[in-house]
């Protein structure tokens, strides 16, 4: 969707700060988020499509505002209330939370380093066909949505080459509104940077994007 969070290709936003020796994590409650994920995701109350799109949905000045592992925890106490997990009560302190239901799929220790490692993967295994194959040249569609997409923004209306086709997955666009999976085939497609950014661009420069089907058109 258009707002803030989609910053990929914007200038303007200062230096980037680079510490040296970075942990992993600057706080102890950033590793508690960090893990949270994991657990969630497998208790089966979002997929990545979700969570993507509940951070989406931040207001602009929130968004800007917080870390990275705040806009994680927004995401969760979003998701968790629309769902009926949580309430508004329990995720304030207000009263005691209730013991998961015993059906819920529980994160268990040796299921943690694959599904941090590996997280879930949208790779279908459908024979699905490929509009596009690698050589083609492509323009990616000028959409604007409400909802949730991977087009970013700088890179609609453009004009590019199929580099990779990568096989199918499911659809972000559809999953992040439960709306189901429509599986299609992703592409590597690379643009010139001055496609991008006009003739001021470095003119040796290329960015390669991985776009689904919906998002091309064929030239």
């Amino acid at each position: 969707m258009n707002g803030i969070h989609d910053l990929g290709g914007m200038h303007g936003m200062g230096a980037i700060i680079t510490e040296e020796n970075e942990p992993p994590f600057h706080h102890e409650w950033e590793r508690r988020t960090f893990s949270l994920f994991a657990a969630l995701f497998v208790g089966g109350h979002f997929n990545v499509d979700m969570f993507r799109h509940a951070i989406e949905r931040m207001k602009p000045a929130h968004y800007l505002e917080e870390s990275y592992y705040e806009h994680w925890m927004h995401a969760f106490e979003t998701l968790l209330l629309e769902r009926g997990a949580i309430t508004a009560d329990e995720l304030s302190g207000a009263v005691k939370p209730l013991a998961a239901s015993p059906e819920t799929p529980v994160l268990r220790l040796d299921m943690v380093q694959a599904v941090v490692s590996t997280g879930g993967s949208a790779r279908v295994a459908m024979d699905v066909p490929a509009s596009f194959k690698p050589g083609d040249l492509v323009r990616t569609k000028n959409i604007n949505p409400s909802g949730h997409t991977r087009l970013p923004r700088y890179a609609r209306g453009k004009i590019g080459t199929i580099v990779i086709d990568h096989g199918v997955f499911i659809t972000p666009d559809t999953a992040a509104h439960n709306l189901g999976e429509h599986p299609q085939h992703v592409y590597s497609v690379s643009f010139a940077a001055t496609e991008l950014w006009g003739e001021k661009a470095p003119p040796k420069d290329t960015v390669r994007i991985d776009l689904w089907d919906d998002y091309l058109e064929a030239l």
